[in-house]
């Protein structure tokens, strides 16, 4: 059997650089008209919410029936989270008002949580953005400031809203190809599955997506031909820093669990690559017995597939 891939530090260093020079050619030819989109569709939910809240400066003076019918409301709900500063996820908005869900249905029949919900936005209400609603102040908004607050909070919102979607959008993408690099050297996709022994991998020629394998989930788990496991990990990062938790602080600690519980001889652990990464950490995690390719080389790692018979 060909032993897995393993690259020197200068190697590494190479790499890191050409993978680096393809993120940054990525990142700088992002359309600006996906921001520009969000950022519309965000101004006008603000702009919205606004209208609704009209006396958030006294919210004795806003009555439950209002309240329910903003936090009902997917967006708006949205929207208000980002009324806080910083903004505030649903998890910790869940946890600060003291309720196990923020669904429609629990406003509607409990308004009582609806408002604790509502307060506690307010109690952490950004004041930069929303000078009118201090305790010192509590006043009417001019129009600039409205419109100050309005700009501020669909930028906050669009910002927000396009990093999330490039760390999704990116790692998916990269499974994405190297699902279909498989297929080019004509491995066939089979179902998901939970593997605790080898008999319940895919068969050789044969890959599958998402599969826990030892009690930890595998991107793509891959059947070589010569019947030894391939479990991948897809890291798309944006910082060397980032890198560190995405494959040493992940990747490389799922190879050392799996190496343990299903062997050196019967399973590869593996994590593809794509974006800023420190040569040095890669280094060190190959030692734990990860095998490292690269999205921008694709090909070599088809070759030695193809090559992993019995």
């Amino acid at each position: 059997m060909i032993t897995p891939p393993r690259w020197t530090k200068a190697e590494l260093e190479t790499e890191c650089v050409t993978s680096e020079a393809a993120f940054r050619l990525t990142r700088m030819s992002e359309p600006l008209d996906k921001y520009l989109d969000l950022f519309d569709k965000r101004q006008g939910d603000i702009e919205d919410l606004l209208e609704h809240l009209i006396d958030m400066v006294d919210v004795g003076a806003i009555d439950d029936a209002l309240i329910v019918k903003v936090l009902s409301d997917k967006k708006l709900l949205e929207a208000f989270r980002y009324f806080s500063g910083p903004p505030v996820s649903e998890d910790d908005l869940k946890t600060l008002a003291e309720t196990p869900s923020l669904a429609p249905s629990t406003f509607k029949n409990n308004p009582a949580v609806a408002r604790a919900v509502f307060q506690t936005v307010l109690d952490g209400l950004d004041r930069r953005r929303f000078p009118w609603v201090s305790p010192v102040e509590k006043r009417e908004p001019s129009e600039a400031e409205k419109n100050a607050a309005i700009i501020a909070s669909a930028a906050l919102m669009a910002a927000q809203r396009v990093a999330t979607d490039r760390r999704s959008e990116g790692a998916a993408a990269q499974e994405a190809a190297v699902r279909a690099a498989l297929k080019e050297i004509a491995f066939e996709q089979a179902d998901a599955r939970t593997i605790t022994t080898l008999d319940a991998a895919p068969h050789p020629g044969q890959f599958c997506s998402e599969s826990m394998v030892g009690g930890r989930k595998a991107d793509i788990v891959v059947r070589l031909y010569d019947h030894r496991v391939l479990a991948i990990e897809c890291k798309v990062s944006n910082s060397a820093l980032n890198s560190i938790k995405r494959v040493k602080g992940d990747a490389a600690a799922k190879a050392t669990k799996w190496l343990a519980e299903l062997g050196t001889s019967q399973i590869i652990p593996a994590a593809v690559l794509a974006g800023v990464f420190d040569a040095r950490m890669l280094f060190e995690s190959q030692a734990v017995g990860l095998t490292l390719w690269w999205a921008h080389d694709l090909a070599r790692f088809q070759r030695w597939v193809k090559d992993a018979k019995k």
